[in-house]
Protein backbone atom coordinates (compact mmCIF):
# COMPACT_ATOMS: atom_id res chain seq x y z
CA UNK A 1 0.00 0.00 0.00
CA UNK A 2 1.28 3.42 -0.86
CA UNK A 3 1.93 6.18 1.70
CA UNK A 4 -0.43 8.44 -0.02
CA UNK A 5 -3.52 6.37 0.90
CA UNK A 6 -2.38 6.15 4.45
CA UNK A 7 -2.64 9.26 4.74
CA UNK A 8 -5.75 9.90 2.83
CA UNK A 9 -7.33 7.53 5.76
CA UNK A 10 -6.37 10.96 8.21
CA UNK A 11 -8.91 13.64 8.99
CA UNK A 12 -6.48 16.00 9.79
CA UNK A 13 -4.51 15.61 5.90
CA UNK A 14 -8.25 15.12 3.98
CA UNK A 15 -8.63 18.72 5.66
CA UNK A 16 -5.26 20.15 5.35
CA UNK A 17 -5.62 19.36 1.02
CA UNK A 18 -9.83 21.22 1.90
CA UNK A 19 -8.03 23.95 3.34
CA UNK A 20 -5.83 24.61 -0.15
CA UNK A 21 -8.39 23.49 -2.56
CA UNK A 22 -6.60 20.15 -3.68
CA UNK A 23 -8.14 16.89 -5.00
CA UNK A 24 -7.41 13.74 -2.98
CA UNK A 25 -5.53 12.90 -6.42
CA UNK A 26 -3.65 15.42 -7.39
CA UNK A 27 -0.72 15.26 -4.91
CA UNK A 28 2.16 13.35 -4.46
CA UNK A 29 4.77 12.63 -2.23
CA UNK A 30 8.35 13.30 -2.81
CA UNK A 31 10.48 10.23 -2.96
CA UNK A 32 7.91 8.07 -2.02
CA UNK A 33 9.34 4.84 -4.23
CA UNK A 34 12.46 5.60 -2.59
CA UNK A 35 11.54 5.48 0.89
CA UNK A 36 9.35 2.61 0.55
CA UNK A 37 12.04 0.37 -0.87
CA UNK A 38 14.10 1.08 2.09
CA UNK A 39 15.16 -2.93 3.49
CA UNK A 40 14.74 -1.82 6.95
CA UNK A 41 11.49 -1.33 7.10
CA UNK A 42 9.96 -4.44 7.69
CA UNK A 43 12.10 -4.17 11.13
CA UNK A 44 10.18 -0.88 11.73
CA UNK A 45 6.87 -0.44 12.96
CA UNK A 46 6.76 3.39 12.68
CA UNK A 47 8.52 5.61 10.15
CA UNK A 48 9.17 9.28 10.55
CA UNK A 49 10.52 10.98 7.53
CA UNK A 50 10.99 14.89 6.79
CA UNK A 51 8.85 14.49 3.36
CA UNK A 52 7.87 16.90 0.96
CA UNK A 53 4.53 16.71 -0.34
CA UNK A 54 3.35 18.80 -3.56
CA UNK A 55 -0.35 19.62 -4.71
CA UNK A 56 -1.67 21.46 -7.42
CA UNK A 57 -4.63 22.99 -6.81
CA UNK A 58 -6.43 25.95 -9.03
CA UNK A 59 -4.13 28.65 -7.72
CA UNK A 60 -0.95 26.87 -8.69
CA UNK A 61 1.53 24.65 -7.08
CA UNK A 62 1.19 24.26 -2.95
CA UNK A 63 4.18 22.74 -1.40
CA UNK A 64 3.97 21.36 2.20
CA UNK A 65 7.09 20.12 3.74
CA UNK A 66 6.83 18.51 7.23
CA UNK A 67 7.58 15.05 8.98
CA UNK A 68 5.34 12.29 7.89
CA UNK A 69 4.97 9.45 10.70
CA UNK A 70 3.38 6.00 9.19
CA UNK A 71 2.14 3.30 11.20
CA UNK A 72 2.65 0.21 8.81
CA UNK A 73 0.87 -2.04 11.47
CA UNK A 74 -2.26 -0.06 11.18
CA UNK A 75 -1.85 1.23 8.00
CA UNK A 76 -1.99 4.85 8.71
CA UNK A 77 0.28 8.13 8.03
CA UNK A 78 0.39 11.62 9.88
CA UNK A 79 1.65 14.72 8.01
CA UNK A 80 3.46 17.09 10.50
CA UNK A 81 3.23 20.10 8.68
CA UNK A 82 5.54 22.85 9.25
CA UNK A 83 5.86 24.79 6.59
CA UNK A 84 4.07 26.08 3.40
CA UNK A 85 5.13 27.10 -0.20
CA UNK A 86 2.75 28.36 -2.92
CA UNK A 87 3.69 29.00 -6.27
CA UNK A 88 0.94 30.58 -8.69
CA UNK A 89 0.27 29.80 -11.73
CA UNK A 90 1.80 32.27 -14.05
CA UNK A 91 -0.85 33.38 -16.72
CA UNK A 92 -1.08 32.11 -20.32
CA UNK A 93 -0.63 34.25 -23.39
CA UNK A 94 -1.64 34.08 -26.85
CA UNK A 95 -0.31 34.79 -29.47
CA UNK A 96 -2.08 37.12 -31.74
Amino acid sequence: MKLKEFLLKGFSFNEILRQFSIDQSDFTIQDEELILSRKDLSEKEILKERVMIQGKSTNGIINFFGTLHCNFLNQLAVFELDSVEEQQQQPQISAA
